[in-house]
């Protein structure tokens, strides 16, 4: 229940793909997490661990934490209007459970998928600079070889797109981004291939300018629930 007192989520153990509360890898997001945190001391105010739900099959990526959503509650896509429409989109697609209610512990529930960002903290204008994305990338490499059964990823915009890639050290100019696309990756040693669909990201801007529709939205989350749900010979 929400009782009008933060709800936050536990900081994580440091691990290869979660960084430390504290992570001090990107001098810019530490000043600027130093700020936020002498300002909003109730806020979460660190690299926002992964979603999660029991092993996924979907893996969806986005830009970074809100400085108002993710970095004020610490769950990705929560607190802000592209969380409302993200998880809206997966109850209805059944690819989470319960009701979404702005807080971390409002007892929402992922099945068969996962959601993290492109880049852990918060950046300023929400515009993070390519050598943080770079920085966050091990962290990102390591949430990917975290989930075995992984079928396919959703890129919410550009930078995410760009960031799987490079994880998966492929080529971007061989997969170029655009929304509603579905690339099919090529297998590794380490994998077995992966879908992989873009999409706008979710954000209120491209909502209101109509960039992106809800309609555009709910197609490209069902084609990619659609992926995972298909039987494959090469997995259980």
């Amino acid at each position: 229940m929400n009782d009008g007192k933060p709800h936050i989520r536990p900081a994580p153990r440091a691990s290869a793909a979660e960084p430390s509360h504290d992570c001090p890898k990107c001098p810019r997001l530490v000043a600027f997490r130093r700020n936020n945190r002498a300002g909003h001391s109730d806020w979460f105010n660190a690299p926002v661990p992964t979603f999660r739900g029991a092993d996924p099959r979907l893996l969806i990526v986005g830009l970074a934490p809100g400085l108002k959503g993710a970095n004020r509650t610490g769950r990705p896509f929560t607190g802000d209007f592209a969380g409302v429409l993200l998880y809206e989109t997966l109850i209805a697609c059944g690819l989470a459970r319960g009701h979404y209610a702005e807080h971390a512990d409002d007892g929402l529930q992922l099945i068969g998928c996962a959601i993290t960002n492109a880049v852990r903290c918060v950046p300023p204008e929400n515009k993070p600079l390519p050598a943080e994305i770079a920085n966050c990338r091990p962290f990102f490499s390591a949430t990917l070889d975290s989930f075995p059964r992984l079928e396919a990823v959703l890129a919410l915009g550009r930078i995410a797109h760009e960031q799987i890639l490079r994880a998966l050290g492929l080529k971007l100019s061989e997969w170029p981004f655009a929304h509603g696309r579905r690339h099919q990756l090529p297998a590794s040693a380490e994998r077995g291939a992966l879908a992989l669909f873009d999409s706008y990201h979710c954000s209120r801007y491209n909502t209101n300018t109509g960039v992106l529709t809800e309609k555009m939205f709910k197609e490209v989350i069902a084609a990619a629930c659609a992926a995972i749900n298909q039987p494959r010979p090469d997995r259980p």
